[in-house]
């Protein structure tokens, strides 16, 4: 596919180069990692990170997951803990956030943290990503790539459509390999889900030899994802349907489903891993064919369909 957009840029040392200075220059940047496209700003640096929540239009109750590319750097602004460290060692980098006590002397602004005793922190394993953290004295707040409540982005032309040219430089590593947002586990008492993701809670559970669940009650909000609404689409949302009208879009999951020009096919594979990869491509889309309603049919309540489900329901509030 052509590139149309000035402001997209495909990865190679040359435009990394430019991304890392620009972002130096306490500038965002548009980044893509594993799970979502994210925008990308100084966490230490209350200039940048004001830009990211202007720019999103993000409550300033909402925390930024903060983006490290080793322990070496975290240590100085949070306080480490046995469960912490078992589940950095078996999952990270990857797609899972961890939260954790602030330490008092931390370099993070406090908009960056919500003004919270707690950060999200992520080790993220896109390469790219990795290439430039590992290039910085200082950790990136990332969150998704979106206008706030809106579909997240799962590739660079997502991104420039959302911002159009309000992110100077948006580097392009194609699709997202997982196409949802981390798991968030808040490590600061007793284990907790506060975002399912693609490491599963039956997962994190058996690595820390502990029943864990999913909190949906919390009334801080610790980190991103806690919000009520939110990755909707803007059109009125009606879940676990059995069938729709011919003028309502119907999102689909399996072979069962008839092929039709309203039918939109998370996987005809049954597979729950694809069908996440495919959500948010799926609701842009509808969304671009200028759909009034859209139906979802039951999708299992299985490994990534917790989280599938998830982000359906805060998208049909």
């Amino acid at each position: 596919m052509k590139n149309i957009y000035s402001n997209i840029f495909k990865v190679n040392n040359n435009n990394l180069s430019k991304a890392i200075n620009w972002l130096k220059k306490r500038e965002l940047v548009g980044v893509p990692t594993e799970t979502v496209y994210g925008l990308a700003g100084n966490a230490y640096s209350s200039k940048a990170v004001k830009k990211i929540y202007i720019l999103k239009k993000r409550p300033s109750k909402n925390p930024l997951i903060v983006h490290y590319y080793n322990l070496e750097q975290l240590k100085n602004d949070v306080v480490l803990n046995n469960n912490f460290l078992r589940l950095y060692k078996k999952f990270s980098p990857g797609p899972i956030t961890f939260v954790l006590k602030k330490k008092k002397n931390s370099l993070l602004s406090n908009i960056t943290t919500a003004k919270l005793k707690t950060v999200a922190v992520r080790f993220p394993e896109n390469k790219t990503l990795r290439k430039i953290l590992k290039s910085l004295n200082f950790p990136l707040a990332i969150p998704s790539a979106n206008k706030s409540s809106h579909i997240s982005p799962v590739s660079a032309e997502d991104v420039a459509q959302e911002f159009y040219n309000s992110v100077k430089i948006i580097l392009n590593g194609g699709s997202c390999k997982i196409g949802l947002e981390s798991t968030v586990v808040d490590l600061t008492s007793k284990p907790k889900i506060l975002r399912p993701g693609f490491i599963g809670v039956a997962t994190i559970s058996k690595a820390l030899n502990i029943k864990i669940s999913i909190n949906n009650n919390s009334r801080i909000i610790k980190a991103p994802g806690m919000l009520k609404r939110h990755y909707s689409p803007g059109i009125p949302m009606k879940l676990n349907q059995k069938k729709a009208k011919n003028n309502e879009a119907f999102i689909v999951f399996g072979k069962k489903y008839k092929k039709g020009k309203n039918i939109f096919n998370l996987s005809y594979k049954s597979n729950l891993d694809e069908a996440a990869k495919n959500l948010y491509k799926t609701l842009r889309l509808i969304k671009d064919k200028n759909y009034k309603m859209i139906c979802v049919c039951s999708i299992p309540q299985a490994g990534i369909g917790l989280a599938i489900n998830d982000r359906l329901n805060r998208a049909a509030k």
